[in-house]
């Protein structure tokens, strides 16, 4: 039988404007976000992940700590990282910061692990991009060790090694689910195959089919590891208002900004009305109706074997009334339609 779909939200803190236009302190933009994780608990949301990043049009660098403070007003909503850069941070205090925030959420911690789409935490924090692939190889590996909760011996190149050195504190369940983020190259899949992680597919763009193959070599390679299946996750950008009209008249000139800042830092053509429709008809923006949106989630989940979408609905300037509204429509409509769809598709 297959797994129940898991329906979450992401969110990289963007920067949002204002009720006078204007962009918003980052502070309040962080206390914004807290409310945001409240609402998503009470709309029967099952995953909240928050972004780390290190630039101005992003508030949160430090996501365990604004997960903490959600975790504090929150029930049942599972709490994680969109994604930690595990390359430029530390493996055994990544696991530390979630084994505490699983503690304080009563067990509702998750990890999405990635390299990140960003490259400021590598100066920031004295890391040589020229060591990129090894970095986060050795980090992963270590990782891997770490999280089984045992002392630790360990050796690599990146950093000094360790002798059955205890790890502290424990998580109350002796594990803490990790996943590793995927952007799309085998070597990146083979890796989550190998040490045993749940993947988790970053689909920006383009149609969503074109990731099955990954998926395949995702479940040859557990096969060939010996490892039972593991659970498979997409993450796209989204958007749900009232009707289709409405969601792509407020969504369209925020999501050009932020599309078009990051566009210019990467030599993109600029974002335009074509290809703004031309993603949510055929390729991964889910933006529409919640009738819209889950039809899209249905087809994308079945489609890929999915057991978990996670929409991230910031979009640079978009202000926090309307990111309030959709994440309300998520949870109460477009959740439980998705999950009727796909159980009407299974059955």
């Amino acid at each position: 039988m297959p797994a129940p779909i898991e329906l979450g939200l992401d969110t990289f803190g963007d920067v949002t404007d204002g009720l006078d236009g204007k962009p918003q302190h980052p502070a309040q933009v962080i206390r914004d976000l807290v409310e945001e994780g409240v609402l998503a608990d009470e709309a029967g949301v099952d995953f909240l992940g928050v972004g780390e990043h290190h630039r101005a049009d992003f508030a949160v660098a430090s996501p365990e700590m604004v997960l903490a403070a959600i975790a504090a007003r929150t029930k049942r909503i599972r709490l994680g990282s969109a994604v930690t850069v595990l390359s430029s941070d530390d493996p055994i205090r990544v696991y530390q910061r979630f084994a505490t925030l699983d503690a304080v959420s009563n067990g509702r911690a998750e990890v999405i692990l990635g390299r990140g789409s960003f490259i400021e935490s590598f100066p920031l924090f004295g890391f040589d991009l020229n060591q990129y692939e090894e970095l986060f190889n050795e980090k992963l590996d270590l990782y891997a060790q770490v999280i089984k909760q045992q002392p630790v011996t360990w050796q690599g190149r990146t950093r000094a090694p360790l002798g059955k050195q205890p790890i502290f504190p424990k998580t109350e369940s002796g594990t803490l689910t990790t996943w590793i983020g995927v952007g799309g190259t085998p070597e990146s899949v083979v890796r989550a195959a190998h040490y045993g992680f749940p993947m988790m597919l970053a689909i920006i763009g383009g149609d969503p089919a074109r990731f099955a193959p990954f998926v395949d070599l995702y479940k040859r390679a557990l096969a060939q590891e010996g490892k039972p299946m593991l659970p498979v996750g997409v993450h796209s950008h989204g958007y749900v208002a009232e009707t289709d009209a409405l969601a792509r008249e407020e969504l369209f000139a925020d999501y050009k900004r932020m599309r078009d800042k990051i566009g210019a830092e990467r030599g993109w053509a600029p974002f335009g009305p074509a290809e703004f429709e031309r993603e949510i008809a055929h390729g991964s923006l889910y933006v529409g109706s919640p009738e819209t949106v889950a039809r899209k989630i249905a087809a994308t989940v079945t489609t890929l074997g999915a057991s978990r979408f996670d929409m991230k609905y910031s979009a640079g300037p978009l202000p926090h009334a309307k990111m309030m509204r959709c994440i309300e429509l998520y949870g109460r409509k477009v959740a439980p339609l998705v999950r009727e769809m796909v159980g009407a598709a299974a059955g």
